[in-house]
Order: C-alpha cells, then sequence, then structure tokens
C-alpha cells in the first residue's frame, strides 16, 4: 500500500483511542532525545533511540518502525544520508520519515524532499505539534473506517 502524506496538515481528527506507533528516534544529544522519547511513550506509543545513523539503519532494519523522527546534523552521516538509506533498505511498507532539526532553510527543506524525507520541522518543535503530527499519521497509517474531521462529526451528531 502506497500511502502519501500530503494530508499530515489537514484538519484535527477524532480523539478515538489509537493503538501505539511504533517511532525511532534519532537524535545525537541524549537530552532530546530522551525527552522527546518521554512525550511520545507518555502519548502511548513505542519509541527506540538512536545517537547516530548507522544505529538508526541497524535499528530500521532489526524492526521497522511506524516513523523516524530524524534530525539532520548527526555525526558520521548526515540525517539526509540516513532517509536515503532507510528508503534503500526498506521492503515493503516505508516508514513515515520527519526530519527534526536546527536546518531551517528553504534549501534545507528541498534538501529533505530530495532525501526521501516526507516533512521537515524545525527545532525546537512543539510538543502538541508533534503529538498532533504523529496521531495524524496513525490515522492515515492504520486501517479503518474513514475518519472525519472532529468538527463536522461533533456537527452530525
Amino acid at each position: 500500500m502506497a500511502t502519501t502524506f500530503t494530508d499530515l496538515n489537514g484538519p484535527q481528527m477524532s480523539d478515538s483511542p489509537r493503538a501505539p506507533l511504533s517511532v525511532l528516534v534519532v537524535e545525537d544529544l541524549p537530552d532530546v532525545a530522551e525527552s522527546t522519547a518521554d512525550l511520545l511513550a507518555a502519548c502511548g506509543h513505542e519509541v527506540r533511540i538512536a545517537s547516530c545513523g548507522a544505529e538508526a539503519l541497524r535499528a530500521a532494519r532489526s524492526d521497522a518502525p511506524d516513523v523516524v523522527l530524524l534530525d539532520i546534523g548527526l555525526p558520521g552521516m548526515s540525517g539526509w544520508e540516513v532517509a536515503r538509506r532507510l528508503r534503500a533498505q526498506s521492503t515493503g511498507e516505508q516508514p513515515v520519515v520527519v526530519a527534526v532539526t536546527g536546518y531551517g532553510t528553504n534549501r534545507d527543506r528541498v534538501c529533505s524532499a530530495d532525501a526521501g524525507i516526507d516533512l521537515h520541522l524545525v527545532k525546537p518543535a512543539d510538543p502538541a505539534h508533534l503529538t498532533a503530527l504523529l496521531a495524524r499519521v496513525h490515522d492515515l497509517l492504520v486501517p479503518g473506517p474513514p475518519k472525519r474531521p472532529a468538527r463536522a462529526a461533533a456537527g452530525a451528531a
């Protein structure tokens, strides 16, 4: 199933209970990695951390994540190269790859898109925005009845 993620900034979806997503956080700064992992775990997601590109590729091979939150300025291998390699090594379903980085120029965003990154967020990422983004990703990835925007659902009751 090929999924595109152009709807990630779409209307707010309903707040029904969700199964956890498998999220790989790729971040070389331990405090940032841990705080991101804690936030996502508190939302019920299964989270793993990798601190460099090689570790991220190994983790993705051993247990394919649904979502990869990827810093671009990693030691040894840029996040862009990690994204290219993730896309090349993935068989079947591709993870949603979200850059969460301090690199915020238009050129950086183009490089992210060229590397196969689905969405480019600039640090510091707003925790509420990040959790809402993962809820939208979940709604796009998990099969089930079509979701309606919360406002439309409330008006139909």
